[in-house]
Formats: C-alpha cells, sequence, structure tokens
C-alpha cells in the first residue's frame, strides 16, 4: 500500500511555498544574505517545531520567510518544492505564496513572482508538472492592506489564477474582507479561502456567501454545522484537507481524531494535501501514508482523494478528463 500511494499521480492544492522552506536552505539563504537566525543549527531549528496553535507557528513562520531576499532565493525555494513534487509523482500543483510578508520588509512583488514563475516554469518543461499560482492575502494585516495588494497583483495577472485569505483565523472573519473579494472577481481572478481550520463554520458560510470561493481551504469544522455539511455535499464544494496540519497545529489531539474519511464516506469532495510541509513533517505522501496508518485508508479510499484533487484543481475540463484517466489506469494496473 504504501508502494502504491508514493507512486499514485495525484494533485496538490494547498501549499503554501514558504511553508516549503527547508531549514538546510533557510540557513543557506540567511548566510547567503547575511541574515541572523536566533537558532545554531538546522537541528536546533527543527526542535523549535513544536506548535500549541496556529499563531505559535505563524511567529517562527514569518521569521524563516525573513530569509528570502532576491528573485533567485524564490527561484530555489519553488525550484526544491517542484523536485519534491517529481518525487512523489505530484502531476499539477497549486501553490499559495503571501507577497505581504515579503513586500512589507521592502521586498518587489514582481521579484517575488519572477521567482516562483521561472522555477515553476521549469518544472512544467523539466517535469512536465503543472501548476497555477495563487496569492494569499494575510487576514491579521486586514483589509486595507490586502486591498493595496490586490492592486499590485494586477500587473501580474496572467501569471495569478486565483487569490485567496489566510494566516490568523480567530477575529478575522471572512466578512471583513468582502470588497476585497468582490474587486478581485470583477477583475477576473478566482476566490478560495481558509476557514473552518481554527475559525466557526460560521467562517465557512461566509467564504461561500460573502467571498464567492470555489473551495474552501481547510474547512474541517464543518462537521459540526448539519446544514453546511448538506450545502458542501450538493453542491460538491472542494475542501482540501492538511492532516499532518491538523495535528501539527493541534485541530485534532492526534491523528485517530481526524475525520477526513468521514467526509469522504459522507460524499463530500474533500482532498489531501501538505499546507507548510517544512515546518509540519511531512509533504503529500507522508500525508497519505499517515492516513493511511493511523486511519486505515484503503486503496479505493486513495484514489478517491487523488480524484477528488483533480477534480477540484483549477485545470481545464479536458485538463482534468486526462489526469481522472492516468489515476484510474495507474490504480487498474496496481490490482
Amino acid at each position: 500500500m504504501i508502494d502504491f500511494l508514493k507512486h499514485m499521480p495525484k494533485a496538490e492544492l494547498h501549499i503554501h511555498i514558504e511553508g516549503s522552506l527547508e531549514p538546510e536552505l533557510m540557513f543557506r539563504l540567511a548566510k547567503k544574505n547575511s541574515i541572523p537566525l536566533p537558532f545554531d543549527t538546522e537541528e536546533q531549528l527543527r526542535a523549535a517545531y513544536q506548535f500549541s496553535d496556529l499563531q505559535s507557528f505563524l511567529t517562527i513562520y514569518y521569521q524563516g520567510a525573513g530569509v528570502l531576499r532576491t528573485e533567485e532565493d524564490f527561484y530555489d525555494m519553488t525550484r526544491a518544492y517542484m523536485e519534491r513534487c517529481h518525487s512523489q509523482n505530484i502531476i499539477h500543483t497549486e501553490i499559495f505564496f503571501d507577497p505581504q510578508t515579503h513586500t512589507d520588509r521592502g521586498i518587489d512583488f514582481g521579484m517575488v513572482v519572477a521567482g516562483i514563475c521561472r522555477a515553476l516554469d521549469e518544472g512544467k518543461k523539466k517535469f512536465n508538472i503543472s501548476s497555477h499560482l495563487i496569492l494569499c492575502f494575510l487576514r491579521h494585516l486586514g483589509p486595507a492592506s490586502a486591498m493595496k495588494t490586490l492592486d499590485q497583483a494586477m500587473a501580474y495577472k496572467n501569471e495569478i489564477i486565483a487569490v485567496g485569505l489566510d494566516s490568523s483565523e480567530l477575529g478575522f472573519p471572512p466578512d471583513q474582507f468582502k470588497e476585497v473579494f468582490e474587486k478581485a472577481l470583477d477583475k477576473g481572478f478566482l476566490t478560495v479561502a481558509h476557514a473552518g481550520e481554527e475559525g466557526p463554520p460560521e467562517y465557512i458560510w461566509q467564504a461561500l456567501d460573502l467571498l464567492k470561493v470555489k473551495r474552501i481551504d481547510h474547512g474541517v469544522r464543518c462537521i459540526e454545522d448539519p446544514e453546511l455539511m448538506r450545502r458542501l455535499l450538493e453542491e460538491q464544494i472542494p475542501l482540501t484537507v492538511c492532516p499532518l496540519s491538523n495535528v501539527k497545529l493541534k485541530v485534532f489531539h492526534q491523528m485517530k481524531d481526524h475525520h477526513i474519511l468521514s467526509l469522504l464516506e459522507k460524499g463530500l469532495k474533500v482532498t489531501v494535501n501538505s499546507d507548510d510541509p517544512a515546518y509540519f513533517g511531512g509533504y503529500l505522501n507522508e500525508n497519505f501514508m499517515a492516513l493511511h496508518k493511523e486511519l486505515g485508508m484503503n486503496k479505493n479510499q486513495a484514489v478517491a482523494l487523488a480524484k477528488n484533487s483533480f477534480e477540484a484543481g483549477f485545470l481545464n475540463p479536458e485538463e482534468k478528463r486526462t489526469a481522472v484517466l492516468r489515476l484510474e489506469a495507474y490504480a487498474k494496473g496496481s490490482e
């Protein structure tokens, strides 16, 4: 089963590219850019990845992102992730980036996009991995900052397919960003949003009704609201669930408490993703393997989750059909 999961074609729809910055590269970039880190070794840094909640993670996450200074830095980080995709048989990925994390430090918006997109383009040519780029607004910086960032993004409309909403969820409900998302939709961006991770089911309702999102990132607290569950089922709204992240950030006490497979069996369009893999102990394959080892996920469930990842992606109908056929051929060939 482990080999089946490792080689299964799959898509990833919830990956923060800054969250793929491994300690080895972080230290190398810090040295190159003469940026001091509050840790002496990579081992000390990894040992600090013991989080009590979302905010405790974000504090060290933003600190790590501070080593990114040049276009080449963003290229190196994204290239490393694309190489990981290749090794894990991820054939399509839709990555988040947080421009405010960088522009607030004086980093040029266009330079960030250029570095990331150069690596994504290379991944397509070298590994035949398709990809899309999604800009996420940092909700703790408020709607005015988000609107400014959206204005900056207009010059890169061809490179950015959608906008999203991430960072600290509690205290920053989606309704605060209604005008920003209305403008984004008017300008032709698709929309997604983090909701229902730490925040209540009401945040998922707001993301659907006010931000008009195409999918919900996380969304695991939907199970607390039967009416919301019915809506997600009827409309087949995708949820980009991140199991290892949910355990690492104490959304669930342990993997055995996770209800992703229950949501799948109820017919919801749930997908598996890695979120911030450098910090949470695993990339996409490790998340799939954890579901098998801890929750007893079987082959049919794994294939259903992978199929959902293609169907929930921002691929055109022919691309989705081709990817699903590839997955089905793989599953049949392994019987």
